[in-house]
């Protein structure tokens, strides 16, 4: 079976090699000029033209994402340090009003000999002031009576006992606290350990 595309190729050969010497110095001369630029020049223009406007039309879109992408960069710059320079402004104002309890309290106390008006303002202050931190989010520990959890806890005494199950935490020797789900101090407790 003969290949149909063989034949293809040589009919091309052929129509090549018969163009007459004529047509080779008419493909030769230069085509006629209009205003200055040849007809050749003009329909190479119009080939590139289009080309040439997508390239501009994305390179332009190209400088534009470039530059907005920038300013983005440069806000989310200016807002992280805001944040780090300001993020403990509402928690501060809300510690001034325990300070101004306080300054209340130490004026109060000046002129006082009664020993229960002390102990009254400074519950008062204490109580003041732990409230404002639960406002922000502060959560004491649980300790006492609880299971022994290492990720609350710190275990900094054993004791043998059985009077208290094994891994229960039978006194609490200093306060944990977590902000939301983060543990920013583990409590540090005495955990219960069996006899033997």
């Amino acid at each position: 079976m003969e290949n149909p595309f063989k034949k293809a190729v040589e009919n091309n050969d052929e129509e090549l090699k018969e163009n007459t010497p004529e047509e080779k110095n008419a493909e030769e001369q230069p085509v006629e000029e209009k205003d200055g630029v040849s007809s050749e020049e003009i329909a190479e223009e119009e080939k590139t033209n289009p080309w040439q406007e997508k390239y501009e039309q994305l390179n332009n879109q190209y400088i534009r994402l470039a530059a907005d992408f920038d300013n983005f960069r440069k806000r989310q710059e200016q807002e992280r340090e805001a944040l780090l320079k300001y993020g403990a402004e509402n928690t501060v104002k809300k510690l001034i009003e325990v300070l101004d309890n306080f300054d209340r309290g130490l004026k109060a106390i000046e002129t006082v000999e009664d020993c229960d008006k002390v102990k009254e303002c400074y519950n008062l202050a204490y109580k003041n002031f732990n409230d404002v931190l639960s406002k922000i989010g502060l959560e004491v520990i649980k300790a006492e009576g609880e299971e022994f959890d290492p990720n609350l806890h710190e275990a900094v005494m054993q004791t043998p006992t059985n009077e208290k199950p094994e891994h229960t935490i039978i006194a609490e020797l200093q306060k944990g606290y977590k902000l939301g789900d983060k543990v920013l101090r583990p409590a540090l407790v005495n955990v219960a350990t069996p006899e033997g």
